[in-house]
């Protein structure tokens, strides 16, 4: 016996309510549907439809075995499906987001590149620094640093970052260098809306984290307004390591309280939730995974360097 084909007979036979809609549906005849059924109840041992001239009912047997029936045609489609997306090439309209620098810095050289891979294909990056509604705004994937609440989406893991605070060295050797959370009272504050949107900043607290408010003598929601003000002695700024990595490394900025700073967050690709995924999405996301991977993006956190270039 085909037992796929059997349990694709048994579905059709539930959802069409008879066995001739059934047969019908499956272009082939009634009598053929009445052996298939009988030699799969036969090979189950149960009976799974109790069947008169006027109506068929499932048994609480047959109901048990529809829906696990219906789950394992939906997964052959679905590996059927992947496999056709992966033949098709991409073409159409594809729109993919990112938070403004890392799309400036990682995103959009992928974007490109897939881009010229695929000249069939017209794509839209959209930068911004806030939390997106893919579905809500028609967005196909995104980059998203943080964890992620909306379980809708899914996501997968490309790298790691961190919260850091900095200061350029001619703020700290005025202002001195904080040891502590509590310290921040004595400073002034540059704050990106983009990590800290609260005028509040994370940090680690006994196996946890705290937030611990700040009155920010700068605010903006543009990254490089405020990695500016920071770097022109305004005050400390709390970023995102990869936001400030260069700038550490050039010996611009320090990172001060790093016995401090929070868990890493996650970086992961993500995209709405769908059994059917579109061979664009799963192309660029087969694309773009691997070479952001390969970045070992927060795998190796390097210190501060000391305005003479020594660690």
């Amino acid at each position: 016996m085909d037992k796929l084909r059997a349990m694709e007979t048994f579905v059709r036979i539930v959802d069409r309510g008879s066995l001739t809609a059934a047969a019908a549906t499956l272009n082939t005849s009634p009598p053929s549907v009445v052996r298939t059924l009988a030699t799969l109840e036969q090979a189950l041992g149960v009976r799974l439809l109790n069947r008169t001239t006027r109506r068929i009912a499932l048994t609480d047997e047959g109901r048990e075995y529809y829906q696990r029936c219906k789950r394992v045609l939906e997964d052959v489609d679905d590996a059927e499906a992947v496999l056709s997306a992966r033949r098709a090439a991409p073409r159409g309209r594809l729109i993919v987001t990112a938070s403004v620098l890392f799309g400036r810095m990682h995103v959009a050289p992928a974007v490109i590149d897939f881009l010229v891979r695929h000249p069939a294909l017209q794509m839209e990056l959209r930068l911004l620094d806030r939390v997106v509604d893919l579905v809500e705004e028609g967005i196909d994937a995104g980059v998203r640093i943080g964890r992620l609440p909306d379980s809708s989406l899914v996501a997968i893991p490309v790298g790691q970052t961190r919260r850091v605070v900095c200061a350029s060295p001619a703020y700290l050797k005025r202002a001195g260098t904080p040891k502590s959370p509590a310290d921040l009272a004595a400073h002034r504050s540059v704050n990106f809306l983009g990590v800290a949107p609260g005028n509040e900043w994370v940090f680690a607290d006994k196996g946890g984290t705290a937030r611990v408010p700040i009155a920010p003598v700068f605010a903006s929601n543009q990254i490089d307004a405020v990695l500016d003000a920071c770097l022109r002695g305004v005050g400390l700024g709390q970023f995102l390591c990869y936001q400030v990595q260069p700038l550490l490394d050039r010996g611009k900025m320090r990172r001060v309280m790093s016995a401090h700073e929070p868990p890493p967050v996650p970086i992961q690709i993500v995209y709405p939730s769908t059994r059917l995924l579109s061979s664009n999405v799963r192309a660029f996301v087969d694309w773009i995974v691997p070479r952001l991977r390969a970045l070992k993006l927060g795998l190796e956190l390097k210190p501060s360097r000391k305005p003479d270039g020594t660690l």
